[in-house]
């Protein structure tokens, strides 16, 4: 379905996130004759709901009262955070009820066209961007939508032929009806298990936009196997691995295309060999979207990391606090690790339990002589594995929460540590999200 084929419908939304209020706002805007008929929450809505979404009249229902309310609506908008595997939803689509995403609804506006779409396990914010970055230099108009940038119907404002980059979560791309033109995949491995129903799960919703109408080529990554494999069973369209010989390639020397460098390891402007191959998959996207690149290194002038995301927050005495709250499964800690091998690391890791296996994060804390500091609720399952894996017991510590843990590292770091958020688990048993655990870490780390 598209946003313009909702003239006239009557309308469910489930959910009030950014996505939903941008759904509201455009379709009163665009489309007086919908409306929002019905809006189903999981916990009770803000006082200003009805407001925010447009609708004074929908009626507002809980999940419980959800299937009997959406009966008489024609399509149901959801946040992505609703989970389609739920047995509402599920009931709801076997029903005959078109479920889709304000995301779904634009990229099915535009058919893909003119679209690169980043998803991935990890990766998919610093690649979009630098996506964005590499394009303006070439001195393309671009605009940057989904996780990161506007909600993606606020591009409806925009010339519908201009580049757009949009970051996709598994949550959209399982939904999906048309893909965008080029999709990049960064990587894969086990992540939000919890709403996808398993790893399985995760995996066949974040590749079905390889199978999507509207996806002319997919970017991924070479290096992951696994990915590959999956790929090529799955692929309807062209695919382009990058980090592999024959294309945009990670070397000891630094960034090449085909053999040739075309950016030396010291023009790299991101730490880590994961954010390296994030700028070959953007070079690779680029590349096959059509656009010219301007030369490097120039074109990455001004590039910066993004918020918590390996994010260097104060260097005192000789002591680097580091803000990589981002990283929410051990593989991705794994990488931040690797980006400081040069220094003496104490790791501040725990979050959420989502049955995160801490065994090979362990060991390379042993192996490197890294220090480690437990946080609830997964902290004391990482610092058992890392006592059994040979880190001291007076290097592997828990803490009551961040604050302590900021405060024992202070007493354990020296000149040469890097004290680094890191937490090898997402943030909700404690946080709204990643953001505001890392903003803490910020404020803690360099007081004012």
């Amino acid at each position: 379905m598209r946003f313009s084929e909702l003239d006239g419908a009557k309308v469910g939304v489930w959910g009030a996130g950014r996505e939903i209020r941008s759904f509201a706002a455009q379709l009163a805007r665009r489309l007086p004759a919908a409306r929002i008929a019905v809006a189903v929450f999981d916990a009770p809505p803000p006082e200003d709901v009805r407001v925010a979404l447009a609708a004074p009249e929908a009626s507002i229902v809980d999940a419980d009262g959800a299937l009997a309310a959406l009966a008489g609506c024609d399509v149901l908008i959801r946040s992505p955070g609703v989970s389609i595997h739920r047995p509402q939803l599920r009931a709801l689509r076997d029903g005959g009820l078109q479920v889709t995403t304000a995301t779904g609804l634009w990229l099915a506006e535009r058919e893909g066209r003119a679209v690169i779409g980043v998803t991935g396990t990890k990766g998919k914010s610093t690649t979009a961007a630098l996506v964005v970055h590499l394009a303006r230099a070439a001195g393309r108009t671009v605009h940057l939508a989904g996780n990161i940038g506007v909600p993606a119907l606020d591009l409806l404002d925009h010339d519908p032929t201009e580049m757009a980059v949009v970051e996709l979560s598994s949550y959209q791309v399982a939904d999906l009806q048309f893909g965008p033109q080029t999709a990049v995949i960064t990587s894969l491995f086990p992540e939000h298990t919890d709403w996808h129903g398993s790893f399985e799960g995760y995996r066949e919703d974040k590749l079905r936009i390889l199978g999507l109408p509207g996806v002319h080529t997919a970017v991924l990554n070479g290096r992951s196997e696994q990915l590959v494999a999956a790929a090529a069973a799955r692929a309807a369209c062209e695919l382009i691995p990058y980090g592999v010989p024959g294309g945009w390639d990670l070397t000891p020397l630094g960034i090449a295309r085909v053999g040739e460098l075309a950016l030396a390891r010291a023009e790299l402007p991101l730490r880590g060999q994961h954010n390296a191959l994030n700028l070959c998959a953007a070079l690779a996207a680029l590349e096959a979207f059509g656009v010219a690149l301007a030369p490097l290194p120039d074109a990455l002038q001004g590039f910066r990391a993004l918020p918590h995301r390996l994010e260097t927050v104060a260097e005192r005495e000789g002591v680097l606090w580091v803000n990589d709250s981002i990283s929410t499964t051990p593989e991705s800690t794994l990488a931040a690790l690797e980006s400081f091998a040069e220094r003496e690391i104490l790791l501040i890791g725990g979050g959420q339990d989502r049955g995160q296996d801490y065994a090979a994060l362990a060991r390379r804390l042993a192996e490197t002589g890294a220090g480690v500091v437990g946080i609830p609720s997964t902290g004391p399952r990482l610092i058992a594995e890392a006592r059994r894996a040979g880190v001291p017991a007076a290097r592997a510590l828990e803490a009551a929460d961040l604050r302590a843990a900021i405060a024992l590292a202070r007493t354990l770091a020296r000149a040469g540590t890097t004290v680094l958020l890191s937490p090898a688990a997402a943030s909700y048993d404690q946080y709204r999200d990643f953001e505001e655990r890392g903003e803490l870490f910020r404020a803690l780390a360099d007081p004012a």
